[in-house]
């Protein structure tokens, strides 16, 4: 809970490794993830680095993997999934490794190719094959008619006809046949068949519809504008014997080499198939083993040697609770190989900021991840998401407060959780759905905190539960007056009590929990819960943004700023109290002082017809106008209410010289006076003691001279900036009160629009089960789709805001960066985010 609270102590260390153990060393550290490594040679670019020749070698082995996955992935076959995650091999075993791989993607890419090679091949005899079929019947049936219906004169110059036979896509012989006709202008005579079978091109790999064709034509210029056109349609011109006694012969031979080729691809192929399967069991291992190996070498580029060459030292970030992972890692490195000097780490004294780290598990993550998309906590300041993991569901479920929509968010989010690890394996989650997974901690406490607030205002599906009974009673003057028969009614029947309408009947006793069913159909519903939705987010609003102001207490007295808290947290609490807080004290004195139980009483001055409106109070304070006063009412709450006001405003405007003018006073005052032994005195971030870390960020700020001027400035804005956003962040909490009103009204609409109506007006006797069961179908898609995933998301981003706009700012710095530490999970992660995009 302490990371959480403010993040992890750290430190900068610095490791002497013997260069015989830090391939290992490094690999260890990998496993552990603890330490953020310092680039040492910035200056040094890739290419020159030490083990810049390992890297290529690997780079080359990942692109042999990735060729092997792509040719898996080509025919089908699965990539077993990993059982173990394989540890970083030896340096040694680098070289066997890359010749198997090397060798595997040589086999694969031979066998492959002579494949294509084949299928080319093939292709093109059976093209060759029904061409010869299908001139052969032009042919038979040209030399019949010719036979039966021409002179031999005749025959002899048809002889002299040259002819081009070839195949051509079905799709695109249309076109092809009229281009024939206008470049021969009616001298060029064609003959097409649609070949019947579909076949497959070895380039494209799509089986596909082929014509056959003939063209008749006599001249050498119209042989070459003819060959021109077949090239450009892409036509595969086929050479025809003359006499039919060849081309008998030619299509037996060809008939008979197509089988032979068909028979061997059939084995190059299934020969290709074992081969890939049996590499498809390790290549996700292997695809680790290298990654491994290269973020490893990739690290040890960031380390530098010492003077004498005999020693590797390397920097980084460690979290100080993480320092006994390093000294294990450097201890069984140096084991490995049986050195007699063994590696060792300083921690080093140090004026750098650190990087910030909060520790999280799986619970906490996304909460986490909702502070961080905004900023980075400055490094030893308190961190939002440890009280976002209750104000924002909580936040969230006023905006949503449906006890149905609730439990459905909840089941989601429960499935989600129960669940996660058979999610959490698979590969092929779409990128909205992992996005849902990521937070399913959150749906979970959203839905759970929705029915809670569900529960409160008594709705469920905008309906109401009658659960303890209304504490309105019956008023039966007014049943008599509308011709009911009150002798037949129970007085103490519960639900004819919710289904009245309430007319100054109520009991004086409070209902059990939330609100009373009654209100479910009383004529000033929505009066009602407009009033008091509408003041309970100024009330929980003032709360949380005060919650916000006090946490910076935390923060000056962590970075050892006593006097901040009198010159910056002092007037700010002031100045909110007595404008704000002051608000939120009439709201109460206003529901405690004026009751409807008094309208038929003699205090009508504390009648409901009495109340006054706290906003126009707030208005008058600011303006210092007097409230208008009423017959038979009080003007004020509360006797010298008046005076009280102006004394509070003018108090508030104290405030703002005194937040202006505090701290840049102080701060020029106290950097006159600054030595360099108090200087000192303030610690670094590298000692091992509670002080350092958090001293180490203010460090650098106290000995950052800036002018007065400057300090003016700054100060100027923050005053401004608080002053004004005290309005405004306060009215930005209405959204919880107009959401959770809107979210209200449009479930009652499709309530009473789709479920109701057609409930009430179906009167068929026979098929109105089925159609109510229809109707109820699209009444709970449209929930689902409407009032669940868009209003739900509507009120995420609103409560986000809150949070990121409203409290955070109050507390929270956010000038730090993130803890990036060398970790092979990070890699994996990182790696499976950008297949993914």
């Amino acid at each position: 809970m302490g990371s959480l609270l403010r993040g992890e102590d750290m430190v900068l260390i610095q490791m002497y490794i013997q260069p015989e153990s830090a391939y290992l060393i490094t690999a260890h550290l990998g496993e552990s993830g603890c330490v953020q490594f310092i680039d040492l040679n910035p200056e040094v670019n890739s290419f020159q680095r030490e083990h810049a020749y390992q890297i290529k070698r690997i780079s080359e082995m990942e692109r042999e993997l990735r060729y092997i996955e792509s040719e898996i992935k080509k025919r089908n076959i699965r990539i077993f999934d990993i059982v173990d995650i394989p540890t970083a091999p030896n340096p040694r075993e680098l070289g066997d490794l890359e010749a198997y791989i090397e060798k595997t993607a040589l086999d694969i890419r031979e066998l492959t190719t002579a494949a294509t090679t084949l299928k080319m091949e093939y292709y093109q005899k059976v093209l060759e094959k029904n061409v010869l079929l299908k001139a052969q019947l032009f042919f038979s049936q040209q030399e019949e008619a010719i036979y039966n219906e021409y002179t031999p004169e005749e025959m002899r110059n048809a002889s002299q006809l040259g002819f081009i036979g070839g195949v051509i896509a079905k799709d695109k012989f249309f076109s092809f046949e009229r281009l024939m006709w206008r470049i021969g202008r009616g001298n060029i005579f064609v003959r097409q068949a649609d070949i019947n079978e579909l076949i497959t091109d070895p380039t494209t790999e799509k089986e596909s519809p082929y014509t056959a064709f003939v063209v008749f034509f006599q001249g050498e210029q119209l042989d070459a504008k003819i060959n021109k056109v077949c090239a450009g349609y892409k036509a595969t011109t086929i050479e025809i014997p003359v006499t039919p006694t060849v081309r008998n012969e030619r299509i037996n031979r060809i008939s008979a080499e197509v089988q032979d080729i068909k028979v061997v691809i059939n084995q190059t192929e299934d020969h290709i198939g074992r081969l890939l399967f049996a590499v498809a069991k390790d290549i996700q291992n292997w695809s680790i083993v290298v990654c491994k190996m290269k973020a490893i070498y990739d690290t040890l580029n960031m380390f530098s040697a010492d003077v004498s060459k005999k020693c590797i030292i390397a920097e980084g970030w460690v979290p100080v609770n993480d320092l006994p992972k390093v000294q294990h890692a450097l201890d069984l490195g140096s084991g490995a190989y049986g050195s007699s000097v063994h590696s060792f780490y300083n921690v080093l004294n140090t004026k750098q900021t650190p990087p910030t780290y909060n520790r999280t598990n799986k619970f906490t993550q996304g909460f986490q991840n909702l502070i961080s998309a905004y900023a980075f906590g400055t490094y030893g300041e308190l961190n939002p998401a440890l009280y976002t993991i209750v104000t924002f569901p909580f936040l969230f479920a006023i905006m949503f407060g449906d006890l149905g929509h609730g439990i459905i968010m909840a089941a989601f989010g429960a499935w989600l959780v129960i669940d996660e690890k058979k999610i959490d394996a698979q590969k092929n989650k779409n990128e909205i759905f992992g996005i849902f997974f990521s937070g399913r901690y959150i749906i979970l406490m959203m839905g759970l905190f929705s029915m809670y607030t569900g529960l409160i205002y008594n709705d469920i599906f905008s309906r109401s539960m009658n659960i303890f009974g209304s504490k309105w009673k019956v008023d039966q003057t007014d049943l008599i007056a509308q011709g009911i028969n009150v002798s037949v009614l129970q007085t103490d029947d519960s639900t004819l009590k919710a289904m009245l309408v309430p007319k100054n009947s109520y009991d004086g006793e409070p209902y059990y929990m939330g609100l009373d069913p009654a209100w479910q159909d009383a004529d000033n519903k929505i009066i009602f819960l407009n009033s008091l939705k509408m003041k309970l987010s100024i009330i929980i609003g003032v709360i949380h943004m005060i919650f916000g102001v006090v946490l910076s207490v935390v923060n000056f007295m962590h970075f050892k700023k006593p006097m901040h808290i009198l010159l910056d947290f002092l007037p700010k609490i002031l100045f909110f109290s007595f404008l704000f807080v002051y608000m939120v004290i009439m709201i109460f004195m206003k529901w405690l002082n004026y009751s409807g139980m008094n309208d038929n009483t003699e205090d009508i001055a504390h009648s409901s017809g009495c109340a006054p409106n706290v906003l126009i109070y707030f208005i008058g304070m600011m303006l210092f106008k007097a409230a208008d006063e009423k017959e038979n009412c009080n003007q004020y709450l509360f006797e010298g209410q008046e005076m009280l006001q102006h004394v509070l405003v003018v108090l508030a405007l104290v405030c703002i010289p005194w937040m202006l003018l505090g701290a840049p006073l102080y701060e020029n005052f106290a950097k006159k006076k600054k030595t360099p032994q108090s200087t000192n005195q303030n610690g670094h971030a590298g000692h091992h003691d509670s002080e350092t870390p958090a001293t180490s960020a203010l460090s650098e700020e106290e000995e950052h001279d800036e002018p007065f001027s400057e300090l003016m400035v700054h100060a100027g804005i923050h005053t401004i900036e608080f002053t004004l956003s005290t309005v405004s962040h306060t009215a930005s909490y209405l959204r919880l009160w107009a959401l959770s009103l809107a979210h209200a009204q449009l479930s009652e609409v499709l309530w009473t629009m789709v479920f109701r109506r057609a409930l009430v007006t179906l009167s068929i006797p026979y098929y109105g089960g089925i159609i109510i069961f229809v109707i109820f179908a699209v009444w709970a898609a449209i929930t689902v789709a409407i009032l669940v995933l868009m209003e739900g998301l509507s009120a995420f981003l609103h409560t986000l805001r809150l949070h990121w706009v409203e409290f955070m700012t109050k507390f929270f710095d956010g000038q730090g960066y993130e803890f990036e530490p060398f970790s092979f999970k990070r890699i994996f992660e990182q790696e499976e985010e950008a297949a993914r995009e």
